[in-house]
């Protein structure tokens, strides 16, 4: 394909929604210096599902890498927003204490407050969503392969989570909860923490498919060296698995890209009728100044 210049920005009228987005955003960059967090390179390339999953497998592919997750039947796999952003702290906490063991605090609220997420009670709250999904996501196990572009040579890498998990059963004072990283999971965020702007993900929480794009993005930008050109059939592999229809995927896709670009305006990406062309531009999060 031939480099071209970055396309012009669509003069669209935005729904109030997405204008009250840019206005977070807007606000976000007042400051140079931002909130850094950080993910596992390997659940940027590959993520977890959108919306629940009947059976206790579930798989998604990007290119020659591909991610299983696997859980108990009577827990399921953990999907949606809560997972994505619990991960986000941990690896975050994890790289700024350089300590497997990750103190939660005596209060769920406060916890889930510091995650950018209201706390509210009975059945259908978001306290009850959150111990459900942190269970499964704790209980399940992550499979990593990677294939050879020949197709002769195959790694397996299988990772869980945690080793130890100390959670509360409510909000109890007094009583501390933990969790303990494995030391595999914790040595692949050390050692592959790929940096992120916490508050372009607070600003982005409302939508798993909206923080997969940006995390997508900030990571590939920092390596891209020319204008790549990726397939809307690649692209759901990677980002889509559950839909039935390409064009649906793409659609969704679109709609939450342009949230993406409303807290990272300066990512180039041209739409096409068959593909998705990603310019080389920069990262979302600056690189530290050496002294």
């Amino acid at each position: 394909m031939t480099s071209k210049p970055p396309p012009k920005k669509a003069s669209n009228a935005l729904s109030p929604s997405m204008e009250k987005l840019i206005a977070k955003a807007m606000q976000m960059h007042v400051d140079d210096s931002p909130n850094i967090g950080y993910m596992a390179r390997a659940l940027v390339q590959a993520s977890l599902p959108y919306r629940p999953v009947a059976g206790s497998e579930w798989k998604r592919r990007n290119g020659n890498f591909k991610l299983t997750l696997l859980a108990p039947s009577d827990v399921g796999i953990p999907y949606g927003v809560m997972p994505r952003l619990l991960l986000t702290w941990l690896s975050t906490e994890a790289v700024r204490t350089k300590s497997r063991r990750i103190e939660l605090g005596g209060s769920l609220t406060a916890f889930m407050r510091e995650l950018g997420m209201s706390a509210t009670g009975g059945k259908w709250g978001s306290i009850t969503r959150f111990k459900k999904q942190s269970l499964s996501l704790f209980s399940c196990t992550m499979s990593f392969s990677y294939t050879t572009d020949d197709g002769k040579g195959q790694g397996i890498l299988n990772r869980t989570v945690a080793d130890e998990v100390v959670l509360w059963q409510a909000d109890t004072r007094g009583l501390e909860s933990h969790i303990t990283l494995s030391e595999p999971f914790y040595q692949e965020i050390i050692a592959h923490a790929v940096p992120l702007d916490m508050a372009a993900l607070r600003a982005l929480r409302g939508s798993a498919m909206a923080l997969d794009i940006y995390s997508w993005l900030t990571y590939r930008m920092s390596y891209l060296k020319s204008a790549s050109e990726i397939s809307w059939t690649s692209l759901e592999n990677q980002f889509g698995a559950g839909y039935t229809r390409t064009r649906d995927f793409k659609e969704a896709f679109i709609h939450e890209l342009k949230k993406v670009q409303a807290v990272y305006p300066k990512a180039q990406v041209e739409v096409l009728k068959e593909s998705l062309v990603v310019f080389p531009a920069p990262t979302h999060v600056r690189q530290k100044r050496k002294p």
